[in-house]
């Protein structure tokens, strides 16, 4: 029965590590003209919440800086932007403490171009490993997969804002409502 237990935890926590960067084992879809320059990661205030494992500032710009270089470093647009991401604050739970797994970054994108933040105030991002098996994981790789999965939390608001904002030169901005020009055809009619 442990032996059943032992292999299930393991299968699982495998599983949980591979799901957020499942996509980047398929072709990458382009986000605009975005190309990556640099990705800068700094834990200058980086706080432990509740009961949980400790991991010092170094590893954690580490791990992330490097998921974000995995993530980001395959888009092969023609234009540099810069990504600056502060981790703020980490739980790791040890496998039998109650508790999730939860880490949370804030994030500047820089347009190398023109020298200025497409965001002005730091986009927070958190995530929160809320079915996890932790009995399977170490550290290491509960750290791994909290930063893999707001690496791809980051691409993810990346593509609404070039959607929604046109940002990396690609999607026009969606209009909020009708165009001045048909409102007042409307309004005529």
């Amino acid at each position: 029965m442990k032996r059943l237990f032992a292999a299930f935890a393991l299968v699982a926590a495998l599983g949980a590590c591979t799901e957020a960067t499942q996509d980047l084992a398929g072709p990458t879809q382009p986000l605009g003209n975005f190309k990556l320059g640099h990705a800068e990661v700094v834990a200058p205030n980086l706080q432990q919440l509740l009961v949980s494992r400790e991991a010092t500032a170094e590893e954690w710009t580490t791990v992330v800086d490097s998921a974000l270089e995995r993530r980001f470093r395959r888009f092969e647009g023609d234009q540099f932007y810069h990504l600056g991401v502060s981790v703020e604050a980490y739980s790791l739970p040890p496998p039998v403490v109650p508790g999730k797994s939860a880490l949370a970054i804030r994030v500047t994108v820089w347009d190398d171009e023109t020298q200025t933040k497409l965001n002005k105030e730091t986009e927070l991002f958190h995530t929160i490993q809320v079915f996890e098996s932790r009995l399977g994981l170490t550290r290491e790789q509960q750290m791994q997969r909290l930063a893999e999965t707001s690496a791809k939390q980051v691409e993810d608001w990346m593509r609404k804002m070039q959607a929604e904002k046109g940002w990396f030169g690609g999607n026009d901005p969606q209009p909020v409502g009708p165009a001045p020009a048909e409102a007042a055809e409307a309004t005529v009619q």
